[in-house]
């Protein structure tokens, strides 16, 4: 499977994923992740940004609001055509492109940073998409990306819950399988039984890489690994949303800032 391929299951989930993620039910995005990748996000007011996978733009926006002057990227067209409609409705100055992240349709050092809030991992060609980040950016500058954490998210896993249903581990394994496009399917559990029995399941190819794999591939391709944060739910968080709970005994999701030195 290639990131074309991928770019057609994306463009299937288009529609629903924008519907429900808009509708507040993607709960671990809205009260768990980004609010994290936002904290841990350098000032970015009067930088230039891209944002690769931009989805229909929900992030994009956020760091736009921030002061920066944001592009966004998406290889699934559907997602693009929410972004732009949205531009339209609400303008923060965000030029969106439909391109793929393997191939990034800019000059070199052509931006002061750039994200990748939960994309990089859905990307077969990881190596490329890294190395395309680091060519687009202007010495100094930024890459950081979230995803799902590789040491708790591999092949196999299971929540293990007691009596209550509280996750009190987590049971993994093949971990060194390099999973190469197996299509999980699935829909946000916090949407209602009635509004997703009208929608398709989402089709997500996963690739899953071991850490060291990660940490190799920025480093081959010239990054410099500046911060790392494994995003964890307050107890305030988690009475608000239950569903959370899980997060707080392994992390789900792993953030991660390099840079390209100057």
């Amino acid at each position: 499977m290639d990131h074309l391929t991928v770019g057609d299951c994306w463009n299937g989930n288009a529609e629903a994923w924008t519907k429900l993620a808009r509708a507040g039910y993607d709960t671990y995005r809205d009260h768990l992740n980004t609010p994290a990748f936002l904290a841990l996000l350098p000032p970015v007011e009067g930088l230039a940004g891209l944002d690769i996978g931009c989805g229909e733009g929900h992030n994009t926006r956020l760091i736009a609001q921030r002061g920066a002057q944001m592009t966004g990227l998406d290889i699934a067209e559907i997602f693009i055509r929410h972004a732009r409609e949205e531009e339209q409705r609400a303008p923060l100055g965000i030029t969106y492109h439909h391109a793929s992240a393997v191939e990034l349709p800019y000059k070199p050092a052509s931006f002061d940073f750039a994200v990748g809030c939960m994309s990089l991992m859905d990307i077969p060609e990881t190596a490329q998409v890294v190395e395309e980040a680091f060519r687009v950016l202007r010495p100094g500058g930024f890459l950081q990306f979230s995803i799902l954490h590789p040491c708790f998210n591999p092949p196999h896993r299971r929540n293990c819950r007691d009596e209550r249903k509280l996750t009190f581990a987590v049971e993994v394994g093949d971990y060194f399988s390099e999973t190469r496009g197996q299509i999980d399917e699935w829909i946000f559990g916090t949407a209602p039984l009635a509004l997703r029995q009208k929608l398709p399941m989402f089709k997500v190819p996963r690739f899953h890489r071991p850490l060291g794999q990660w940490i190799n591939l920025l480093i081959a391709a010239g990054f410099v690994i500046e911060r790392v944060e494994e995003p964890r739910p307050d107890d305030a968080t988690v009475l608000a949303n239950p569903r959370l709970q899980g997060a707080q005994v392994v992390a789900y999701f792993l953030h991660v800032r390099v840079r390209k030195a100057g």
